[in-house]
């Protein structure tokens, strides 16, 4: 598996994951995966490779299996950064490629010693779960967040923290930690 910076020819993967993952919502469409990309203030990467190591790709275009963007907002002196979206495919997950990806866009913050804000639903809990092990905490609640169900969303929060590595972690130290 590799982590890399997404472009906006990636747009048509991340929103047929979309599709899969929000089911009865409104999931992203290649166009807003295009217009994010482009944003300044905006990082998007994903994880692509071969499920199972042991079996080659057979040089077709490596399967793009997750995502994840990550906004900075406010002066850039003093930022606070918040995580737009992630998402892996069902095939994929338990894998530890949201993982991968948490440790990469949280670094972008820590970088800046900023704050990382983000929207889940409630109930998603291996999500939660997932954000707590970074560090977030629940702050609030977004009712009727989730369009069209009208689900509700979590704030979650991270206080700024200072970088103490730099990640770009494998598949194999993901799902070790």
């Amino acid at each position: 598996m590799n982590l890399r910076e997404l472009t906006p020819a990636d747009a048509p993967r991340c929103a047929e994951l979309e599709k899969v993952l929000f089911p009865g919502e409104t999931p992203w469409t290649e166009a807003i995966f295009k217009q994010e990309m482009a944003q300044p203030f905006t990082f998007y990467l994903g994880v692509e490779g071969a499920l199972d190591p042991a079996v080659p790709e057979d040089g077709e275009k490596p399967v793009l299996w997750g995502y994840a963007g990550i906004g900075m907002m406010g002066p850039v002196a003093d930022p606070e950064f918040e995580i737009h979206t992630i998402g892996v495919d069902p095939k994929a997950q338990r894998r530890g490629i949201a993982r991968m990806m948490m440790e990469n866009i949280c670094h972008i913050a820590d970088v800046k010693s900023a704050p990382i804000f983000l929207e889940v639903r409630v109930g998603n809990d291996p999500a939660i779960e997932l954000y707590r092990r970074y560090g977030f905490n629940i702050e609030g609640i977004r009712r009727n967040y989730y369009q069209p169900s009208g689900a509700d969303a979590h704030v979650m929060m991270r206080p700024s923290q200072t970088p103490s590595h730099t990640p770009q972690l494998s598949q194999r130290e993901a799902k070790e930690q």
